[in-house]
């Protein structure tokens, strides 16, 4: 059915099905099994079939068709729903770098069990997406009625956790020094790590996020298949499909069970249910198929997941009544969608998902977009012609101070701040150029420059103890001492400085000399 459109003509049934006219089929394959030597006879001749075939277009179409019931009419009519189409690539690389410095100001809380940020966290960091989330948050809804929101934010936290980017202090979010490096790294390449490590994940099974399939908790979770099998089923299916096409995603689920692309999400469906384990149990024969598991599945792991590292471009609706394809199920009749991820309609791999996805050898990093909002003015300060972007305000923050709606000043102390944390300069003028669209005056890059030279001059080497002697005298004899000057520095007349890792060693040798260190008075 998924590869041909329906099922082999066997003839003709009576009310019974009983076969009263059998086709010429039948005498080859007899109760679904063509006989062992009958295949052997049959092999050298009989073509094997051609093998399975995807479907692409060159657009998908600006509005989808969608039945609604009409509450004045009482009548079922159809209208047109317009197809929301996201180009992810570059956004998700400006969105990476963004968050990334979102956290790194501590604004970002998280649960110590789950991994999960809180609901203001997905809206700070929804603030700052540069196309924002894939739906804007919906207030004052329904019982039965579904609020797709959060997507990417709920799923930037996790991925960059995972890629040992961030990590969790207390219950706060803060990035890691692998994560303070990604900063001046091209967001491509972070991108392609953490697209590596997510395929091996276990911090979260994507089909949790699933909510109006119950049962996957407690003793439920044991029945649940192993991720990362179906990640690899998923992965292997877009490996598949040319780039730069889009698909409809009922493509993609049909093509992956024509071409034998399969995997299972439970070992026993009897325990997922929707509503009530009894009468709602997905083990109910018509229940709990390929386009209620897997399809939920994939629709999970490519809206969430995929287009939110930006491997795919997305075409969608809202998800309110996109798939009618679990109606008659028990249970359903409250339910406006089975999941948020419902209204995907259609994808498409693009350059970066062909480079994460092994299609291509390399990847050409897009340049920094030349936008000339900006203007750097030699007296240090900064005009914008236009309202900036939150990636973009955020950014400037780390080393300028906003003074009115439109004007920043680039403040000396705010930018030792931000090096001191491991940023750098060049990033910084790459910014500044490419929003801009011209060279920085002379004075202002020389300023930048001759700060970061300043910064280099020093160097933090750990922590230490601080002793002072009560005289000159003794001071010298133990900086001196054969036994105690590799341990010590001496630093002035009464002072001696030792490293934290070598205090054990200069109390054992200051006793040998015959002195004692006691404890802070």
């Amino acid at each position: 059915r998924a590869k041909y459109g329906s099922d082999p003509d066997w003839g003709e049934q009576d009310r019974f099905r009983y076969r009263s006219q059998p086709s010429l089929l039948c005498l080859f394959i007899y109760n679904g099994i063509l006989p062992s030597d009958l295949r052997e006879r049959l092999r050298p001749f009989v073509p094997p079939p051609p093998p399975a075939e995807i479907r692409t277009v060159d657009e998908p179409p600006s509005t989808v068709p969608q039945r609604i019931y009409d509450h004045e009419s009482r009548q079922p009519r159809q209208i047109d729903i317009p197809l929301i189409l996201c180009e992810t690539e570059h956004a998700s690389q400006h969105d990476i770098h963004a968050i990334l410095r979102l956290i790194d100001m501590s604004k970002i809380q998280a649960s110590d069990k789950t991994k999960h940020i809180t609901t203001a966290g997905a809206r700070a960091i929804s603030e700052i997406l540069q196309d924002g989330d894939f739906y804007e948050s919906e207030e004052g809804l329904k019982s039965w009625e579904t609020n797709p929101w959060p997507i990417k934010s709920f799923a930037w936290p996790l991925i960059l956790q995972n890629a040992g980017l961030v990590e969790l202090a207390g219950r706060r979010l803060q990035l890691t020094s692998t994560g303070k490096k990604a900063l001046a790294q091209p967001a491509h390449e972070t991108i392609h790590k953490a697209w590596t490590r997510w395929l091996k994940t276990t911090l979260l099974d994507e089909f949790n996020r699933v909510h109006t399939i119950k049962g996957q908790t407690g003793k439920g979770k044991r029945t649940m298949t192993a991720v990362v099998d179906r990640r690899a089923a998923t992965v292997r299916a877009l490996r598949a499909c040319p780039p730069h096409r889009w698909i409809a995603f009922d493509e993609f689920s049909r093509f992956m069970r024509a071409a034998g692309i399969r995997f299972e999400v439970a070992h026993d469906t009897w325990r997922l249910y929707i509503a009530d384990p009894n009468y709602g149990s997905l083990g109910y024969s018509g229940y709990g198929g390929w386009h209620t598991l897997q399809a939920r599945y994939m629709l999970t792991f490519l809206f969430e997941y995929v287009a939110t590292l930006g491997l795919i471009d997305v075409a969608y609706i809202h998800p309110a009544r996109a798939r009618p394809d679990y109606h008659g199920q028990w249970g359903t009749d409250d339910l406006d969608c089975l999941s948020r991820y419902d209204g995907l309609l259609y994808l498409r791999i693009n350059s970066l998902g062909a480079w994460c996805l092994g299609l291509t050898e390399s990847y050409q990093a897009a340049p920094v977009q030349v936008q000339p909002i900006l203007k750097v003015l030699p007296n240090l300060e900064i005009a914008a012609t236009e309202t900036l972007s939150p990636g973009d305000a955020l950014f400037l923050e780390q080393f300028a101070q906003q003074t009115s709606d439109f004007i920043w000043k680039i403040e000396p102390v705010k930018l030792l701040e931000t090096l001191e944390q491991g940023r750098t300069v060049k990033d910084m003028l790459v910014f500044l150029e490419a929003k801009s669209g011209n060279a920085l005056p002379d004075n202002v890059a020389i300023f930048f420059k001759e700060t970061a030279g300043r910064v280099s001059q020093l160097a933090q080497l750990g922590p230490a103890l601080l002793i002072e002697a009560k005289d000159a005298a003794l001071a010298h004899l133990i900086a001196n001492d054969t036994r105690l000057k590799s341990l010590c520095i001496l630093a002035g007349e009464h002072y001696l400085v030792v490293p934290i890792e070598s205090e054990r060693a200069f109390r054992r040798a200051l006793r040998e000399l015959g002195y004692g260190l006691p404890g802070i008075r």
